[in-house]
């Protein structure tokens, strides 16, 4: 399953059709590199041989057309899942363990069980179905593209919720993320439950 050739997002799902799979699963996580908060992660089957235009990787695209895609995702997804890795678990297992614990729970958690998985990066979890990681996937595949979506929109209203119980913190504005109004905020008030202790260690030197 190389890149070569490919003309559209949905080269890697007609590929795996002609292969005898017919429920393609996209899965891809958000969150991994942030200093707060769970990753997210999602599961989508869309149906075969339907595109939404616009789905594309979620870094893309702003977060108002994110949230219309994601509508339209889950209104025309065959089936699709969203599960989280918590703060807790990415301090006992590292966060490749947590990404990886992550995207099995959301296929998993597929009410629809996928033939195959293809999954964005070049890690694949243990899932209970074939799979196969894609680099860049999430620009490649109509599929992982549309869990992109559902992943990072999920876990940024999520983190817009954690803004409303830490106000002073501005969660709203980084998402988590390592930006230097959130590295203020963290030298400032000190660190909560909700941040990722072993991604602080050089913050908090």
């Amino acid at each position: 399953m190389a890149n070569e050739n490919i003309t559209d997002n949905l080269h890697y799902e007609r590929l795996l059709k002609e292969k005898g799979f017919n429920l393609v699963c996209g899965i891809d996580e958000a969150g991994r590199g942030p200093l707060a908060g769970p990753v997210c992660a999602a599961a989508v089957i869309m149906p075969d041989g339907f595109v939404i235009d616009g789905v594309t990787d979620s870094k893309k695209l702003s977060p108002k057309k994110r949230d219309m895609l994601f509508d339209m995702i889950k209104e025309n997804a065959v089936s699709y899942s969203i599960a989280y890795a918590s703060v807790e678990e990415i301090e006992e297992i590292n966060i490749l363990n947590a990404t990886m614990l992550a995207m099995r729970r959301a296929c998993d958690g597929l009410e629809i069980k996928p033939d195959f998985a293809i999954i964005d990066g070049n890690k694949t979890p243990e899932l209970s179905c074939p799979s196969y990681s894609i680099v860049k996937g999430d620009s490649l595949s109509h599929s992982i593209a549309a869990a992109s979506i559902l992943a990072k929109v999920s876990r940024d209203r999520l983190i817009e919720q954690m803004a409303k119980e830490y106000p002073q913190y501005e969660f709203e504005k980084h998402k988590g993320y390592g930006t230097k109004l959130h590295i203020e905020m963290i030298r400032k008030y000190g660190p909560l439950p909700v941040h990722r202790m072993s991604f602080l260690k050089k913050i908090l030197k």
